[in-house]
């Protein structure tokens, strides 16, 4: 009689396709509030989550990342439980998991390639980082083994995401790290730029004095190219420098009336509400004049963040985008998100002037009809007017989110530095090395602005040639 192995005859475990929700604030709820919207996963969803991953040999989920996260490796952690080791691993690619966690566009990146997403839904890889990074928050953290001292210094230009990623791997590498940060606190665009219901400031301060303890000086309130200029910071002893200081300086639409009070740019806006906590006025003496019918030009993530701090601060709350809804390039979940919360679309639409009170603040606008068009050269459709079709809304207060290009006191303040004339971003190579000896760059400052994980990709690719550099320079 021929012999049966029981290991092969056991039937597998059936694959289960829907990924594990993570519970959230009910909309009506969390509209009235600044709480973090995502409540986070448990241990038993982290481990049941974790369960779907096939663990595959080739794992292309990892060529998503733009940090190389090694994420098979780190979900098998959670599987056993092994959260420290879990962590840690992590770590050895990305030195802000608990931002990536929540503000990393996954479902675009590694949760894209991910095999199970061709069954069902993919792998919830961000959402298992999260879990992982709140869990060190909560037990401490680990700090790396270093390289010995090399004797180099490098200057670090701003503690946004890019400059955070670039001084965390350039120190763990021996070199003596200096961040110069213009702001009086750290983090960047995740500080001033991203509200607390997405990403709480104690989140963002806790990744920054992991770095700090990492032996990163953070210096707070130096503006490079007026405290100090990058010619300056060359010839007082460092070897070398990483421009990392985003993109702070906001678009607006040309539009006739543009200056009347009540209409903000969303980098004001969002300064006000997120650095400021003007949500929290009086116990913060940040007021903020807002009205009841606000109105947000601009159709990304940073649209959404005004649309939605906006209703939370009690207002009625409508998005004009020039395109369609299926244009819009802001997180399908964020979109969701802010429709749940109340906010109103009018797409298809686009401001032509403002219109103001006797005291000079916008009372109205004039808006006109588009039409969606050929494909442009982004590769999204082209839009035009529709003649004829303009019509008024009334208002007590706009923000204008339509970009943000970088401040240009770098550029200007940086003899020899090349930019792009149209952009004013500073043109780098795929290492992002500069037109000047011993000078990188990375992050909006270099692409215009873009993702928090994109930024901190040019800032991991930046350190390690400066790496090369310094280990080479004599």
């Amino acid at each position: 009689m021929e012999s049966v192995n029981v290991a092969e005859t056991k039937p597998k475990p059936k694959l289960k396709k829907e990924a594990v929700e993570m519970p959230k604030q009910e909309p009506k709820v969390r509209a009235k509030n600044f709480n973090e919207v995502a409540l986070g996963y448990t241990e038993e969803m982290a481990l049941e989550e974790a369960s779907r991953c096939l663990q595959c040999p080739k794992p292309q989920c990892v060529t998503g990342c733009p940090v190389e996260v090694p994420i098979p490796q780190f979900i098998k952690c959670i599987r056993e439980k092994k959260y420290a080791e879990g962590i840690a691993t992590i770590k050895t690619k990305n030195a802000l998991p608990a931002v990536c966690g929540r503000v990393c566009p996954q479902e675009e990146q590694c949760q894209a390639k991910c095999v199970v997403g061709k069954v069902g839904q993919p792998v919830s890889i961000g959402r298992l980082e999260r879990f992982l990074a709140d869990w060190e928050r909560d037990h401490g953290f680990q700090i790396p083994e270093k390289a010995p001292p090399t004797g180099k210094k490098v200057a670090i230009v701003g503690a946004g995401p890019a400059g955070l990623t670039a001084a965390a791997d350039l120190v763990k590498l021996g070199h003596d790290v200096t961040i110069y940060e213009a702001l009086h606190v750290g983090g960047g665009v995740l500080i001033y730029g991203i509200p607390e219901f997405r990403l709480p400031k104690a989140i963002v301060r806790n990744e920054v004095e992991y770095i700090q303890k990492l032996g990163v000086d953070l210096r707070l309130g130096n503006l490079v190219g007026r405290t100090h200029t990058i010619p300056e910071l060359m010839k007082s002893g460092t070897d070398a420098v990483f421009i990392g200081s985003g993109a702070g300086l906001p678009q607006f639409t040309g539009c006739p009336g543009e200056n009347l009070g009540g209409i903000y740019s969303a980098n004001e806006f969002l300064i006000r509400v997120n650095l400021m906590k003007a949500y929290a006025f009086p116990e913060y003496d940040t007021p903020l004049r807002i009205g009841k019918h606000v109105v947000v030009i601009g159709g990304g993530n940073v649209a959404m963040d005004c649309a939605r701090c906006s209703m939370r601060l009690g207002a009625d709350v409508c998005l004009v985008y020039r395109r369609s809804r299926d244009e819009l390039p802001a997180r399908q979940e964020e979109i969701e998100n802010a429709e749940e919360e109340g906010l109103v679309c009018k797409f298809l639409a686009a401001p032509v002037e403002f219109y103001g009170d006797e005291k000079g603040w916008v009372k109205s606008m004039k808006c006109i009809c588009m039409e969606l068009c050929a494909p442009d050269a982004s590769g999204r459709r082209s839009v035009k007017p529709i003649p004829g079709s303009e019509f008024t809304m009334d208002v007590d207060t706009v923000i204008i989110a339509i970009g943000q290009t970088p401040n240009p006191i770098i550029q200007r303040t940086t003899e020899g530095l090349v930019t792009n004339p149209k952009h004013g971003t500073i043109n780098v190579d795929e290492n992002g090395k500069t037109s000047l000896e011993g000078v990188y760059a990375g992050g909006d400052v270099a692409t215009g602005a873009a993702t928090v994980i994109s930024a901190m990709g040019m800032g991991k690719k930046a350190a390690k040639a400066m790496h090369e550099y310094l280990m080479n320079k004599k």
